[in-house]
C-alpha cells in the first residue's frame, strides 16, 4: 500500500452504489478502504449491517437498502435522492455495477442536486453495457472484437445452432435484463448445439443472449484495462493487467491477476474512449488472439472494476481516488502504473487454483510475471473485519458455483464423447 502524496478534499463524502443483491463484493470493500484511508467520509449501500462492506472500519455510514434490479428505475432514483438528503452534502457517487452507472447517467438531472458524477452522455453507459451495441460500436470505431451474433427470436437462435462452429461463448445480452431474467449465470462456453438449444426459448420469444466467437484458450491471453477519463474524455489514468486465474475457470470473475504495462493495449483503450466521448471510470476486458495478434474487446464495463486495487501509481492514485480528486476540483497527479503488483481474491482463488492445477493459469499465458507485492481483496491488516465477515456468507454461493462447474464439466464430457462439439 503506497502512502498518498496528494491531499484529498475530506469535506466531500462519497457514496458506494451497487444495484442488485450480492453482499460478497470485494470491490465495494476496496472502494470504501481506498477513500477512507484518505480521511474521506465513505457511505455504502448495503444489504444489512453485517456485510463485509458494512463492517469495514472505513465505512462512515451504511444505508440498508436491498435493490434487486427488478424495481422501476424511477423508484430507485427517488430512493437515492432520499439518501442524498440524509447525507446533507453533495457527495461523490461511485458506481460498482453496470446498472448503477446506467441509473446515474439516465437520471442525472434528478440526482445532480445531491451527487457529483462525471457528465457522461446519458445513453452511453447502457450502450456500452449492452453486448450487441458494444460490438456495433467496435465495428464503427475499428476496434477488434470477437464476432458477435444477437438472435432476435428463439427460432433465430435455433437456426444459429444448426450452422454454428462450436465452441461459442454465450452471455446475457442486456443490463437490467440479466437481473430480471438471466439466461446464463455468467459468461459460458458452450461446446455443442445441444447445449445451445437447451437455453433456446419458444420460437417467437427473445432469447436475451448474445453468442460470441470463441477464441481458444491455447491461442489466447486475457487482459484488462482500468482507466479514468475526465470531462473531455482524456484518460488521466490508464492501467493494464493480465488475468491468470478466474472462477468459474476461464469465464468467471478474476481470481488472480498481475499489473503488466502494455502500451499497445493502453493506446487502443484510450483511442476508443476519446472517440466515443466516455467520461468516468471504466473496466475493459480484452482477449489477445495470438492467431492474428489482435487485442479484441470482450466487455466494456462503465464503472469500477472489482479488481481495481491491483493498480496504483507511485503517488498512490487508483481510479476511485482519481474520480474523487477530479470531481472535487483537485488535480490528478500524472504518473504511470506501478509494476510488480499482484491481486488475489481469496474466496474464489482457492477453488480456481484447484481447477487450474497443473496449468499455472491460462495455458497459453506467458510465465507468471514476477511480483513484488500482493494485494489481497479481503484481508487487510488495518481493516480485518471484512475478511472475517466474508466467510459465513461464502458457503451457499461457493456450493452453487461448484455444482454449476461440475454440471458444465460433465456436459462437456458428454459432448466430447459423442463428437458433437465441433472442436478441431
Amino acid at each position: 500500500m503506497i502512502t498518498a502524496t496528494f491531499t484529498a478534499d475530506r469535506q466531500v463524502p462519497a457514496l458506494i452504489l451497487k444495484v442488485g443483491k450480492y453482499p460478497l463484493h470485494s470491490g465495494g470493500v476496496a472502494a470504501v478502504r481506498t477513500l477512507g484511508r484518505l480521511g474521506i467520509p465513505v457511505y455504502a449501500i448495503t444489504e444489512d449491517r453485517l456485510t463485509p462492506t458494512a463492517v469495514s472500519r472505513y465505512c462512515t455510514g451504511r444505508f440498508f437498502w436491498r435493490p434487486t434490479g427488478l424495481e422501476d428505475p424511477v423508484v430507485l432514483t427517488a430512493q437515492l435522492r432520499e439518501i442524498g438528503q440524509r447525507l446533507g452534502k453533495r457527495s461523490v457517487i461511485v458506481p460498482m455495477d453496470d446498472e448503477a452507472a446506467i441509473l446515474i447517467a439516465e437520471y442525472a438531472a434528478e440526482l445532480s442536486e445531491y451527487f457529483l458524477f462525471p457528465p457522461v452522455e446519458p445513453s452511453l453507459p447502457r450502450a456500452l453495457a449492452s453486448k450487441q451495441k458494444l460490438y456495433e460500436m467496435c465495428r464503427r470505431h475499428r476496434i477488434p472484437a470477437p464476432v458477435t451474433s444477437c438472435p432476435a427470436t428463439g427460432s433465430e437462435l435455433a437456426a444459429f445452432a444448426a450452422s454454428a462452429t462450436f465452441p461459442v461463448v454465450v452471455k446475457n445480452a442486456e443490463p437490467w435484463v440479466r437481473r430480471r431474467a438471466p439466461v446464463v449465470s455468467h459468461s459460458s462456453v458452450l461446446h455443442s448445439a445441444d447445449e445451445l438449444l437447451a437455453i433456446t426459448p419458444a420460437a417467437d420469444e427473445a432469447p436475451n443472449v448474445i453468442v460470441q466467437e470463441y477464441i481458444p484458450r491455447e491461442h489466447a491471453e486475457d487482459w484488462f484495462v482500468h482507466l479514468y477519463c475526465d470531462d473531455s474524455s482524456n484518460c488521466l489514468l490508464t492501467f493494464t493487467g493480465l488475468k491468470v486465474r478466474s472462477w468459474p475457470p476461464h469465464t468467471g470473475a478474476t481470481a488472480s491477476a498481475y499489473a503488466v504495462p502494455n502500451d499497445v493495449l493502453a493506446d487502443l483503450a484510450e483511442r476508443l474512449c476519446k472517440e466515443i466521448g466516455f467520461q468516468g471510470i471504466a473496466d475493459l476486458d480484452w482477449r489477445l488472439d495470438k492467431r492474428d495478434g489482435q487485442y479484441k474487446l470482450v466487455d466494456f464495463n462503465p464503472r469500477v472494476g472489482n479488481q481495481f486495487r491491483l493498480f496504483e501509481t507511485a503517488e498512490g492514485v487508483d481510479v476511485v481516488r482519481a474520480l474523487h480528486l477530479d470531481l472535487t476540483g483537485r488535480p490528478v497527479p500524472a504518473s504511470s502504473q506501478l509494476g510488480g503488483r499482484r491481486i488475489v481474491v481469496e474466496h474464489i482463488d482457492l477453488p480456481a487454483r484447484l481447477s487450474y492445477r497443473g496449468n499455472r493459469g491460462y495455458p497459453s499465458a506467458a510465465p507468471m510475471p514476477h511480483h513484488t507485492s500482493t494485494e489481497l481483496a479481503w484481508l487487510a491488516q488495518d481493516d480485518p473485519l471484512p475478511f472475517i465477515a466474508m466467510w459465513p456468507r461464502l458457503g451457499k454461493p461457493l456450493a452453487e458455483a461448484l455444482t454449476q462447474f461440475r454440471r458444465d464439466h460433465s456436459r462437456r464430457g458428454q459432448s466430447h464423447s459423442t463428437g458433437k462439439d465441433g472442436m478441431q
